[in-house]
């Protein structure tokens, strides 16, 4: 009877106010699972959720006093403890939310010139077996892996990223990394795959297909040893790309609307592993 009293109460207090107050702590929620989806910080959260909700479980099950009153009075220090441990990915939010063309909003088609552009740029350093590495992201951030090289947050052109992978340029061994029409950082540090039946031996290779077992985004390699061109997506690689295959390729992964390959028509090969 109390809970139904209860349910009550709530039920005539419930207004439009109400609707605003719940909408906007459901939009908060959502951009904050956005921002974290896919980096270590998911993995952070939801290991707290499971230490939390266990040892709230066993206070109730076994009825322990003391842990439940730890409980009750820890709650100040849990959360300044999540805003110190999450303090890197709240700078990013806030950094986004001032950048209004950056919102996280999946399907952005804001890639269209960067086909051509990272198409060309392959194409050519594939010709004269210049070793690269470039990453699109997508709808995953990849800020961790952006701090491990230099942020330049220039206009991406297929002759900024010839310059930066000539041989012997102080950035030509890292990753450059790609947001929307920016070159967001270069020399950037990759994780590596530790898959062992795909026959990639390269590091460049191993790195991108690191990434995108870690993340959603795109990476295109071009080897230096055969100068071959290869493109990396969901843990998975297709290699020996000439210019049509690689603009339709890259065409369907960054552009959602298109998953055909335009000049003829035909599917494009699926990404094997």
């Amino acid at each position: 009877m109390a809970l139904w009293d209860s349910v009550r109460e709530a039920l005539n207090t419930f207004g439009p106010a109400s609707i605003v107050d719940i909408l906007s702590i459901a939009v908060l929620i959502y951009l904050a699972l956005l921002l974290i989806k896919g980096t270590t910080a998911m993995s952070v959260l939801r290991g707290i959720i499971i230490v939390v909700v266990g040892a709230v479980i066993v206070v109730q099950l076994l009825e322990l006093t003391v842990l439940d009153w730890l409980l009750r009075n820890s709650l100040t220090a849990l959360l300044i403890g999540v805003l110190v441990i999450f303090q890197g990915d709240i700078r990013r939010f806030l950094e986004r939310v001032g950048r209004t063309s950056r919102w996280p909003w999946p399907g952005r088609a804001l890639y269209e010139g960067m086909v051509d552009t990272v198409a060309d740029a392959s194409l050519h350093l594939a010709e004269k077996r210049h070793g690269a590495i470039v990453v699109l992201e997508r709808d995953t951030g990849l800020e961790d892996y952006i701090d491990t090289g230099v942020k330049l947050d220039a206009e991406c052109s297929a002759q900024l990223l010839q310059t930066i992978f000539y041989p012997n340029s102080a950035l030509h061994d890292g990753a450059v990394i790609v947001r929307e029409d920016r070159v967001v950082a270069a020399g950037c540090t990759l994780p590596l795959s530790d898959r062992t039946d795909i026959g990639v031996h390269g590091t460049r290779h191993r790195a991108a297909l690191g990434i995108t077992e870690r993340t959603d985004g795109v990476a295109v390699v071009v080897s230096e040893e055969t100068g071959q061109i290869s493109i990396a997506a969901n843990g998975r690689m297709i290699s020996n790309l000439d210019g049509p295959r690689l603009r339709g390729i890259l065409r369907s992964l960054l552009l959602p609307s298109v998953d055909l390959d335009r000049p003829s028509g035909r599917r494009l090969p699926r990404l094997s592993r």
